[in-house]
């Protein structure tokens, strides 16, 4: 049993290193940590969606929590030559967005479902093979400007409590794959069967992505992610290092040139696809989620991705455990992570519903105890 002195120096010096911690704000603590170094603490970040204003979100704020704000463009997108019309209804108590894209070469329609952090797509572009020509004048057809303005008004007015996020949108495949143009399923059939029609809808993309490479780059955003949501089985590692990785690189180099750090959303499997993400130039992989929610631990993403900062989704399944349970969690995978260098720990899926504020709270204290056993 400890004295009551040994009682009063811990909570002297959890007090002084406190102080320590929260001189440091949250957008900075993550700041640091993305160009690959530590500030006493694991970050810990949650998308902006996903965290409510209230008493518990103040108080996770207070203790250094950074939320994610992914929703201030730094490059306007527009179609001069696409009209488009746009019908929301309800059916069945379920709202849907219909959206008609009217283009010279044919008319391209949508059918949406918003499900709050996400959207399910009943409906894409592609129907059947007559659509691709539409298809390549939609894709041919952007136009970008900057809105550096939009970005850092937004910024500015949010403040030290949250980093400002810019990105590229998904890859040029997986636009077609993930995006709302053909979808997986129809995406694996069209492979296989017009793959010289997919590749020009891809080589579209192509260009179009280069044109915003160095809009991001001379943006006032510190970071960019690059796609994600890849799906291994569907890709595998022959077709990831052919029309994925260049692509990687090739925004990489410039962003790069401006002092700027690039990462991608990969939250699925990744054992099938490690070696090809550790020959890319990512400065950091995003949402990935250690196992046992997927095929790798974090300890061998770190043997897989030495050079790379990490910032994890912490797994969705452990937010039904109790408290205790979610804080040693936390501190099993800082352990695995060997240090605190080059890492952050995030929250990027939904939390269990009733959830998130005893999850939240046990995670803090995982990361903050963590710390201070880290300093001893």
């Amino acid at each position: 049993m400890q004295s009551g002195y040994q009682v009063n120096e811990l909570r002297a010096r959890w007090g002084r290193f406190a102080e320590v911690l929260l001189a440091m704000t949250p957008r900075k603590r993550v700041e640091i940590s993305l160009r690959g170094g530590h500030t006493k603490r694991v970050p810990f970040t949650m998308y902006e969606c996903m965290i409510p204003q209230c008493q518990a979100e103040r108080e996770m704020r207070n203790r250094g929590l950074c939320i994610v704000k992914r929703d201030a463009p730094v490059v306007r997108v527009h179609r001069p030559n696409v009209k488009t019309l746009q019908h929301i209804f309800t059916e069945n108590g379920k709202r849907f967005v219909q959206t008609l894209y009217e283009t010279p070469a044919g008319v391209l329609s949508t059918l949406d479902e918003p499900a709050g952090f996400t959207t399910w797509h009943h409906e894409y572009l592609f129907k059947t093979p007559d659509d691709y020509k539409a298809l390549l004048f939609f894709i041919q057809d952007e136009r970008y400007e900057p809105c550096y303005e939009v970005f850092v008004k937004a910024q500015e007015s949010f403040g030290e409590d949250a980093i400002f996020r810019s990105g590229f949108g998904l890859e040029p495949l997986q636009t077609l794959i993930s995006g709302n143009f053909i979808g997986m399923e129809e995406f694996c059939i069209q492979w296989m069967d017009n793959r010289d029609e997919i590749l020009k809808l891809y080589q579209a993309i192509v260009e179009n992505r280069r044109k915003m490479y160095s809009l991001v780059a001379e943006s006032p955003a510190l970071h960019a992610n690059y796609g994600g949501n890849v799906v291994p089985e569907i890709t595998g590692p022959e077709i990831f290092r052919e029309y994925y990785l260049p692509h990687y690189n090739e925004a990489a180099e410039i962003m790069h040139r401006h002092g700027k750090l690039i990462g991608c959303h990969f939250d699925d499997d990744c054992g099938l696809l490690a070696e090809a993400i550790a020959e890319t130039d990512l400065d950091y992989i995003e949402a990935f989620t250690p196992a046992p929610t997927t095929d790798m631990t974090l300890a061998e993403a770190r043997a897989a991705w030495p050079s790379k900062v990490i910032w994890i989704n912490f797994p969705c399944d452990a937010h039904l455990k109790p408290a205790e349970e979610i804080e040693d969690i936390t501190m099993d995978l800082l352990d695995q992570a060997g240090t605190p260098d080059g890492l952050l720990v995030g929250i990027t899926d939904d939390v269990p519903a009733g959830r998130w504020q005893e999850s939240c709270t046990a995670i803090m204290d995982g990361l903050e105890r963590h710390a201070l056993a880290f300093r001893s």
